[in-house]
């Protein structure tokens, strides 16, 4: 599932705003931070399904209008922290959609087992 050929770009909205921490007189001219906002319930490139499924999944990261946020403000570059937002954003969907493999119930090897109660006999 190649995410990045669906065009979520045109949905995307940046907000820009001046970075925190050091960096000296840089960072009191430029706007760096990068926010990446992303309304998943206006979303045409989603179907439905993957709404309820990334609304579940990503609820820590998504306000009350149903807007996915994220930010980024690691490089002194807006142009690079716009990249690794859109980065982060790709990773987030991706493994919000794909789906988990059932557990499959195993039982120990009769090996593994006599190695435990060997390494119990030792320590007694």
């Amino acid at each position: 599932m190649n995410l990045r050929e669906r065009g979520f770009e045109k949905e995307f909205e940046f907000i820009t705003s001046r970075s925190s921490g050091a960096g000296g007189q840089h960072v009191n001219k430029t706007n760096s931070k990068v926010e990446l906002r992303f309304d998943i319930n206006s979303s045409k490139t989603l179907l439905n399904d993957e709404k309820i499924l990334l609304k579940g999944k990503l609820a820590h990261r998504i306000n009350k209008e149903g807007i996915l946020q994220i930010v980024t403000q690691e490089e002194r570059s807006q142009v690079r922290n716009k990249k690794i937002c859109i980065d982060k954003f790709y990773l987030l969907i991706e493994k919000a959609l794909t789906k988990q493999k059932k557990r499959k119930k195993t039982k120990p090897s009769f090996s593994s087992i006599f190695k435990r109660f060997g390494k119990k006999e030792k320590t007694v």
